[in-house]
């Protein structure tokens, strides 16, 4: 599996027959998503810096992306995908609304997507995200988990690899936390950025790793 980083919360997931975007942003955040095609597309909640889906194109095995918008069971191309429902705030909803947490079956990995999550995980969601052996963090604050918050996350999920996202980048118009406040709250401040990550079922690390990654924008 490759997995490289497109900026905010939108990574592309190549698997062995499956290529999946997740959270498609629009140029109001301050730059432009690559052109990319992928046979799904996770959306976590309808801001535009996370539903821009129509910006993805098809690909020769699928001409249009299968869209997943919320909550639910899907199946598509020998990919599971699971919705869970939770909050972009910690207001029940009541000032953002709601998000959707992601766990994604691929190539026997357990991926799973926090989205623009602002609260921490219950034991109803610990239990539903069980397992997760990628976990892929917001960790900028201002909107979602702040740094300390995410790290505490981080340690109840327990994950192989934790992957940030949602922080600030170079051009982005939304005030948000550098990644660098997250590492040091994980103690992982000598983690240096990669262009793209491979992973192998049967190399993950046994204990978590913090894992850069560049953004492709």
């Amino acid at each position: 599996m490759e997995i490289r980083f497109l900026g905010q919360a939108c990574f592309q997931i190549k698997g062995k027959k499956v290529t999946l975007i997740t959270d498609p942003y629009d140029a109001s955040v301050g730059f432009r998503l690559p052109k990319v095609a992928a046979d799904i597309v996770t959306v976590s909640h309808q801001h535009a810096d996370h539903n821009n889906a129509a910006a993805v194109t098809g690909t020769t095995r699928r001409p249009v992306p299968f869209v997943i918008t919320g909550p639910g069971e899907y199946e598509v191309g020998g990919v599971s995908v699971f919705g869970f429902p939770s909050f972009h705030d910690s207001q029940q909803g009541r000032e953002r609304g709601t998000n959707t947490i992601y766990v994604i079956q691929m190539d026997g990995l357990r991926l799973v997507h926090l989205g623009d999550l602002g609260h921490p995980v219950d034991e109803k969601l610990l239990e539903a995200i069980n397992g997760a052996e990628i976990l892929f963090v917001p960790v900028g604050g201002t909107y979602t988990l702040g740094p300390q918050q995410a790290a505490e996350e981080v340690k109840k999920i327990q994950p192989q690899l934790t992957i940030p996202m949602h922080y600030q980048l170079p051009g982005i118009k939304l005030a948000l936390a550098p990644v660098k406040d997250f590492l040091a709250q994980m103690g992982a401040e000598a983690v240096k950025p990669l262009d793209k990550l491979i992973v192998f079922r049967d190399q993950l690390p046994e204990e978590n790793e913090t894992v850069v990654l560049n953004a492709r924008n």
